[in-house]
């Protein structure tokens, strides 16, 4: 029997304690601190869980099916957690698998799950969720109506689902839970709400879900929510009245306007978390110092939704990338550069298409001059500013030939008041055009009704 059903059995003699849960790491992949992880162990935890993605790192990682950490990375990490939770005999649960947790990227976590328990001889019964969803079940919702857009996205047509390259939807604690009731001493997740990770075992052992979901949304990311923030392992203890937090580092408080401040991490309001099983109030939510570093919370409630929404996530292939990195510190460069840069479009399109027509897309970002931002705000002209261009064509061969002849003409550019035409702009290094490959943009972000919400998030179980 499973670490998680010998809970469940437990729990139901009436064997009842708090739950204590170690978040392992903010992404998996990209280190997990030793001393601090350890520390958790020491703690005894009855679950270790680990998010390993998001639509954070943009559209291309989902589009392309590349893992966003290096295979190392993910590989070292990886081990840490299963070695970890199979020696205290815990259930591990991983969620977004390989970045963006679409079939590719589940995949590959899998390939390497599987490769360190024949190399440290690890005995595992491992439960995988898959997280893709059929194009032909999005189509027939958006005929039935059931597809609504979320933020400034347009309605979803079924020309954008035919072409995304990869389509997931995010599955929440409910698909989870399943999961763990396989008897599975491990579960990887494709894509999944964060807090599904860490609230599906609170669930299952009759913990109350909006308690279950807040903690969750906090220890998904360790230790950010303390300060310092770090990624440092964090420990949560769970009641049926609230959740104490704790980091494992012990240079780092979980202060109550600390935590209080990351409970408004990626949330459109600060009352409410949105899952597709329904929405957690915070409204009531009491924050208290246990003592210096640790914090106690209560007061969240979970209201079941009506209607079961899945959030999907697609992005489709626009065209091959490059980019051209520069830097200008002449004042009369930087004062025109909104000037140049528009005659310098004009310059490349005649010189990179003569008479046929315009096949790419080129743009410039002024950094130090709202590269990042249009800020409205007027501000004084900087020393120097960076110079960022970017040339996305049907091959990669023709962003490179826009993307070279670009440098050319911004290098020699005549305008009104120059100096020297020996150069406007400075290299950091040659080359400096750099061809990026593959570029994705997210064409599907929108809620999708699911009346049968099981049979999109199908379960595979094998024993290792």
């Amino acid at each position: 029997m499973s670490a998680a059903l010998r809970l469940v059995e437990a729990f139901s003699r009436g064997d009842r304690r708090p739950l204590r849960i170690l978040g392992a790491s903010g992404q998996l992949g990209y280190g997990i601190p030793s001393a601090a992880f350890e520390e958790g162990l020491r703690r005894k935890p009855d679950m270790i869980g680990c998010d390993m993605g998001s639509i954070d790192i943009g559209p291309n990682y989902l589009g392309s099916g590349a893992m966003a950490t290096t295979r190392v990375g993910a590989k070292r990490d990886l081990r840490k957690v299963l070695i970890s939770a199979r020696s205290l005999g815990i259930p591990l649960v991983i969620g977004s698998a390989g970045s963006a947790g679409a079939a590719p990227h589940l995949a590959q976590t899998l390939a390497i799950i599987r490769e360190i328990a024949r190399e440290d001889g690890l005995h595992i019964k491992l439960a995988t969720i898959a997280a893709d969803i059929p194009r032909e079940e999005i189509k027939l919702a958006i005929r039935a109506r059931k597809v609504m857009p979320l933020d400034t996205m347009p309605e979803l047509s079924e020309d954008e689902v035919n072409a995304a390259s990869n389509v997931v939807a995010q599955m929440g604690l409910e698909a989870v839970r399943r999961g763990l009731e396989t008897g599975a001493d491990v579960v990887v997740a494709g894509r999944a709400c964060d807090t599904a990770i860490f609230a599906a075992l609170p669930a299952m052992l009759g913990f109350p879900v909006g308690l279950a979901t807040h903690m969750a949304k906090i220890v998904e990311c360790a230790s950010i929510c303390c300060v310092p923030g770090g990624r440092d392992s964090i420990l949560a203890t769970l009641d049926d009245e609230g959740f104490v937090l704790e980091s494992m580092n012990p240079t780092r408080a979980a202060t109550p306007s600390s935590v209080a401040a990351h409970s408004l991490y990626e949330q459109a309001s600060p009352f409410t978390i949105h899952e597709p099983g329904g929405t957690v109030d915070l409204s009531h939510v009491r924050y208290g110092a246990l003592d210096a570093r640790r914090t106690r919370v209560s007061g969240a409630h979970f209201e079941p939704a009506e209607t079961i929404r899945v959030k999907l996530e697609g992005a489709r292939l626009v065209g091959q990338r490059s980019v051209l990195l520069c830097a200008a510190t002449d004042p009369r460069f930087i004062e025109r550069h909104e000037a140049i840069f528009a005659g310098l479009q004009d310059l490349v399109r005649c010189l990179a298409c003569e008479d046929a027509p315009e096949d790419y897309t080129l743009f410039f970002r002024f950094y130090g001059v709202n590269g990042g931002h249009d800020w409205k705000t007027p501000a004084p002209s900087p020393r120097e500013a960076f110079i960022l261009a970017e040339c996305i064509a049907p091959t990669l061969e023709r962003a490179e030939e826009v993307i070279r002849t670009t440098k050319q003409g911004l290098l020699h550019y005549g305008f009104e008041g120059r100096l020297s035409t020996a150069g406007n702009v400075a290299f950091p290094f040659t080359p400096p055009e750099v061809a990026i490959g593959p570029a994705f943009r997210f064409n599907i972000f929108h809620l999708m009704e699911a009346d049968h919400v099981e049979r999109l998030f199908p379960i595979n179980v094998e024993t290792l």
